[in-house]
């Protein structure tokens, strides 16, 4: 008797659907597995959401595990915080942490509503490549982006009637609706700091998951270390089972909460960015997300993007394939590359219609940093120009959105933004619901030593 029916399950819950995408991940990452690929496209060619299949998928997980590195393969990353943390460049820049009061009160409600808005900005076209995006920021007459999108809802249905009733759930609404860059950062102030405080460990922020939303809430990476959890499969190796995501943007999106109640201290939003990243990512998919708590907690008292961009790469290793990416992004702005040229590079090494591509930690880290460095410090350039270069486009509007809210303060988002949210963040989470911005930053100050 045949117990499952795979065909019952998300493609993300089943490994040998996504064995091509683990193949891909391994060669990225310097594993000698390339002996591997006609039987991996083998594989991949059995019928799906078949049995055999999935046991064949399982042996090449076995194989793909245990292959051995690349002599020549020129990057070290660690997962370990000892080895992150070994590997880290040498000389590393040093921040005053500034003091409690109205300015950094501003910083914090600045980043809450940096995040929120940019994340609302991109949420509606999350998942478009170029053309379409482009096509339906012209239906709209937003194009290049300067607004949120749905002025001209006739005009878009006409171009994407198959996309409408997202469409008008998300846009302007009165309040941000749930989306998850925003609910792992509500989860951070009230469920992993509020009920655990700063000294968390993996394993609770693995509990705080199971207990806050059920597993369809989570994606990609997250989904399948939730599953992992439940199987009793627990951090660090819940990152790590049949897991082909585990360097996709999941931790990436969730460092926000760690940068803003670290003010001027990259090093401890890092560690806890670590300590949350490390449950379902490994490697650059971890770097990630320490590299963007560590940027956000420089950007309370930093007003130069390389800065804080700098702040950042100081706490990942210095021979990572994201250091040398977002490395790659600060040599061209310094060498003075027009910003047009800088994305066509950004596309021209990834491939938005590869779905490896599209999610990965890196990719989407490019674009936030030249977002960052080409925006000005201004927040609807920023922003607009981290959607407009599509990929992951909520995420990369909501973390660049983040970083200028902390660098300006909330008197820097202007109220064509603003407005649309009413000061309102909505969630899924169990226990939580609706906040209000206020509210959020009064916790976040309060977790702030």
């Amino acid at each position: 008797m045949e117990w499952k029916d795979l065909s019952f399950a998300h493609s993300w819950e089943v490994y040998g659907e996504n064995i091509l995408t683990d193949f891909q991940q391994c060669l990225e990452e310097g594993k000698d597995v390339e002996k591997y690929r006609a039987l991996v496209e083998a594989v991949n060619a059995m019928p799906h959401n078949s049995d055999k299949r999935e046991a064949m998928a399982d042996a090449l997980f076995d194989l793909f595990l245990n292959a051995p590195q690349r002599p020549d393969y020129p990057y070290v990353e660690p997962s370990d915080l000892e080895g992150i943390l070994a590997s880290r460049p040498a000389n590393r820049h040093s921040y005053k942490k500034p003091a409690k009061g109205d300015e950094l009160y501003k910083k914090i409600y600045g980043a809450w509503l940096g995040r929120i808005c940019g994340c609302l900005l991109g949420k509606p076209v999350e998942g478009m490549r170029t053309p379409d995006l482009e096509k339906l920021g012209k239906a709209d007459g937003n194009w290049p982006i300067t607004r949120y999108f749905g002025d001209n809802m006739d005009e878009i249905t006409k171009v994407f009637p198959h996309n409408v009733a997202y469409l008008k759930h998300c846009y302007k609404p009165g309040y941000m609706p749930p989306d998850d860059d925003t609910n792992y950062t509500v989860m951070a102030a009230k469920r992993i700091i509020g009920d655990h405080g700063r000294d968390f460990t993996p394993t609770d922020v693995a509990h705080v998951w199971l207990s806050s939303q059920p597993m369809s809430a989570y994606c990609t990476a997250e989904r399948v270390a939730y599953m992992n959890f439940v199987n009793a499969i627990t951090p660090p190796k819940s990152a790590i089972y049949k897991n082909p995501f585990r360097e996709w943007i999941g931790a990436q999106i969730r460092a926000d909460y760690f940068g803003y109640i670290n003010p001027g201290d990259p090093e401890t939003a890092a560690d806890m960015a670590w300590r949350d990243a490390s449950i379902s990512h490994v490697k650059n998919g971890i770097y990630g997300e320490m590299f963007i708590a560590a940027a956000i907690a420089a950007a309370a008292c930093v007003d130069d993007p390389i800065e804080v961009l700098l702040a950042g790469l100081d706490q990942i290793p210095a021979k990572c394939r994201l250091a040398e990416d977002v490395g790659n992004v600060i040599a061209w702005f310094k060498a003075g590359v027009f910003k047009e040229e800088a994305f066509k590079k950004i596309h021209t090494q990834w491939d938005e219609y590869n779905q490896h591509h599209w999610c990965h930690t890196n990719s989407n880290a490019m674009i936030v940093a030249a977002a960052l460095l080409y925006g000005g410090l201004d927040y609807g350039k920023s922003i607009t120009m981290a959607v407009e270069t599509g990929f992951d486009t909520d995420c990369n509007g909501a973390t660049v959105g983040s970083i200028i809210g902390m660098m300006k303060g909330k008197d820097a988002i202007g109220k064509e933004w603003t407005d649309a949210i009413n000061d309102t963040c909505d969630t899924t989470i169990t226990g939580c619901g609706m906040y209000s911005l206020s509210e959020l930053t009064d916790i976040t100050m309060g977790h702030i030593e």
